[in-house]
């Protein structure tokens, strides 16, 4: 079995959905994919399953019921790819605003001692394409405002281009992750820098979606605002396994 699986939550992504997979699948290093898909009206889970025809050992879906949130798509992905065994554990996003030329940079980067690789838009200045200059400052100074709660020094916390090691979805208990949007992300990086694990940030540039619609919103920002302190608050007292050391 390979030992890498890309993991990509869709909702109404039919214009991207095959060219994100056969961008994946077009690279020379063999990764695998997995699409969780929450029910989506327009048919998106419909070119999956065609697609699994053409792709049979290396194209796998999880289809639920409805939206439920990008953070227990992640989960559900995360608990899959565990059960079987995959080394290396992507995410990311299928709109394109990934570039998937970037995903051999991520591996490498776990490959070369890494534990946590984060596609970074902010280790080399701000690496923003399309988006309005508002929403780039907002995510910007969200980075910096969860830099100072937390003391991670990660300069890109809300970033969704991630890759892990097996071990880091098995040491943190992935059923006690609490936030589903934005703070989602800023949870799991933040558990696995308290679980010891190294985090490497890698510089990509981000573009803005061309195609389908953007699930961004003003409650995700605000989970986000008032997730970090709820998660500096938690780890005053909550007792985080440790990475083990082989």
């Amino acid at each position: 079995m390979s030992e890498s699986i890309v993991i990509i939550p869709t909702y109404n992504e039919k214009e991207n959905i095959e060219n994100i997979i056969r961008a994946v699948f077009g690279l020379e290093k063999g990764f695998h994919i997995l699409i969780i898909d929450d029910g989506s009206p327009d048919g998106t889970a419909a070119i999956v399953k065609k697609l699994q025809q053409e792709f049979p050992d290396r194209l796998f879906m999880v289809e639920r019921s409805g939206k439920q949130g990008l953070g227990t798509a992640y989960i559900c992905g995360f608990k899959w790819a565990i059960e079987r065994k995959y080394d290396l554990i992507f995410e990311m996003d299928a709109d394109f605003s990934h570039n998937p030329n970037d995903l051999p940079r991520l591996y490498a980067a776990c490959e070369q001692g890494a534990d946590v690789a984060i596609g970074s838009r902010y280790c080399n200045g701000v690496n923003v394409v399309n988006w309005p200059l508002g929403r780039v400052l907002m995510s910007y100074m969200a980075s910096v405002y969860v830099r100072a709660v937390t003391g991670m020094q990660i300069r890109d916390t809300t970033a969704g281009f991630v890759c892990y090691r097996r071990a880091v979805l098995e040491t943190i208990d992935l059923d006690h992750i609490h936030f589903k949007g934005y703070a989602f992300q800023i949870e799991m990086k933040f558990t696995a820098y308290k679980c010891g694990f190294k985090l490497v940030e890698v510089p990509i540039i981000f573009i803005n979606r061309v195609l389908g619609t953007s699930k961004m919103n003003s409650s995700i920002f605000g989970e986000a605002l008032f997730g970090v302190l709820q998660l500096k608050w938690w780890s005053f007292w909550k007792k985080y396994p440790q990475k083990k050391n082989n």
